[in-house]
Formats: structure tokens, C-alpha cells, sequence
């Protein structure tokens, strides 16, 4: 089988006529995990929406290529089929519709008409997945993410990383608000997936998270764009320093385009 590859080429992004992403450059093939961070408001959220189809995120400039096929010509579930999985911050509650039935759907979406998941093996692979997340059983009759809490919440959403085996999933800041243990829950999810036909993007303002999940590089966005790329040392030095120190160092000032 082939690697995958997403291929994310001088990216422009506007919301409301404000343009937000500047030239933003980035590839990931399979078997990859990278961190995108930078100081709030810097873009990177919106890379993420804007890869997914979010219609209020206007892509004025470049392309976005999975496996060679823009990813900027399809509608946003066609995006989801063709293997691009997005954690979102804040994930949505699906009211009168449970996790299994919602997981069962988007599984047999993917698949297509006459390749549906047999019901016992949807069943037995997740009980296997929540098992390996310790989440209570009965969580899969619950209403999607309908009275969860934050740490609950972002668990569920790599319960649904997991049963759906995307090509690349991009987590943005799945670490928010979470408690150490939920982290460990987490990463133990997001490191199950590694394989040459699994990338994943972590959008995170801290290193804590990359503790438990190893990067295989770290960018820093600042003002619309990836201005520095590094190894695992670099979130280090990031929380050491902060992010002053690396703007003063690549002569970067507030709200200004920059060189990559």
C-alpha cells in the first residue's frame, strides 16, 4: 500500500475579509506526527477548520492535496471519506443520536453501499477501543458528547479517531482542559494509531501533551505562517522561553508577514 501523503501548499485563508493564514507551507506523509504551535491568534486553528471545509473559512490562495487530489475541491464530507479526521476544540453535542449509532453511520459512510461493517464486529471493535480508553460501556448509548464533560468529551473524539482509521487526523488542541490522566487516555489513543497509513497534525500551545505522544517534527506558526520547523527540542525550548525570545531571534514584530 502506498504511504499517504498531505501535501498543504502556500495556504491563504480569510475570515470575513480579515486574511488570517499568509503562506502557510506544511507535509506530513504516513507514519508521521507533527505539532503545530504558536501564540493564540497566530492561524493555526483556522488551517485546521479551512483543511476541513468550515464555510466561514475562506481559502483564498493554494491548494491542499491528499494523495495528489485537492482537497479544496470536495465538500466537507467528501473530505471525511477520502481520510481527513478533525478533533475539534470545542466538539459538538448530537443530541437523540448515540455514539455507536453515530460511529456505525460514519463508518458505513466511509465504507459505501454493499461494504457496510458487519453489526457484531462494529461491536466487538468498540468495545475494544473503549476498553483501551477505559470508558464506561454505557457511554456508547449516550447521546454524542450530550452531558459529557471536557475531558469526556475529548476522549470520545479519539474514540471516534480510532474506529474511523482516517489517513491524517488533525487534533486541535485536544489537550485543553484535560487533567492528567485524561491526557495519558489520550495519547495512549493517538499512539495506538501509529502506522505508515496514519499521519496526525497536534495543534497544541504546550509541551506537556508531547510528553506522552513524541513528535516526529514541531513547527511554530506566527502571523499566518510556519516561521521555524524543529525536532522534539524545539517545544522545549518553547516552553523554556516562550515565544518573545523566538520572535526577537527571527527579527518577527506583531501582526507582520514574515518569511518562512
Amino acid at each position: 500500500m502506498t504511504v499517504p501523503e498531505l501535501k498543504i501548499k502556500d495556504l491563504h485563508v480569510s475570515v470575513e475579509g480579515k486574511s488570517i493564514v499568509r503562506g502557510f507551507d506544511l507535509e506530513i506523509k504516513g507514519g508521521e506526527i507533527h505539532a503545530l504551535m504558536g501564540p493564540n491568534g497566530t492561524g493555526k486553528s483556522t488551517v485546521a477548520s479551512a483543511i476541513m471545509g468550515h464555510p466561514k473559512y475562506e481559502v483564498t490562495q493554494g491548494t491542499v492535496l491528499l494523495d495528489r487530489e485537492n482537497l479544496l475541491d470536495m465538500a466537507v464530507d467528501e473530505r471525511a471519506r477520502a481520510g481527513i479526521f478533525l478533533a475539534m476544540q470545542y466538539p459538538s453535542e448530537v443530541s437523540g443520536v448515540t455514539n455507536a449509532d453515530f460511529l456505525r453511520t460514519a463508518i458505513n459512510g466511509r465504507r459505501g453501499e454493499g461494504n457496510e461493517i458487519p453489526l457484531m464486529k462494529f461491536i466487538k471493535t468498540l468495545d475494544k477501543k473503549m476498553q483501551m480508553l477505559e470508558m464506561d460501556q454505557a457511554f456508547a448509548e449516550r447521546y454524542v458528547n450530550e452531558g459529557f464533560s471536557g475531558g469526556e468529551k475529548k476522549r470520545n473524539e479519539i474514540l471516534q479517531l480510532m474506529m474511523l482509521e482516517p489517513k491524517f487526523a488533525i487534533l486541535d488542541e485536544i489537550d485543553s482542559g484535560l487533567d492528567i490522566d485524561a491526557l495519558k487516555w489520550v495519547a495512549k489513543g493517538v499512539n495506538s494509531m501509529r502506522s505508515e497509513n496514519f499521519g496526525c497534525l497536534i495543534i497544541t500551545h504546550y509541551q506537556r501533551l508531547l510528553n506522552y505522544i513524541k513528535p516526529d517534527k514541531v513547527h511554530v506558526m506566527m502571523n499566518g505562517r510556519i516561521v521555524k520547523t524543529g525536532g522534539p527540542e524545539l517545544a522545549l525550548r518553547l516552553e523554556e522561553e516562550g515565544y518573545d525570545g523566538m520572535k526577537a531571534e527571527l527579527g518577527i514584530k506583531d501582526d507582520e508577514t514574515v518569511e518562512a
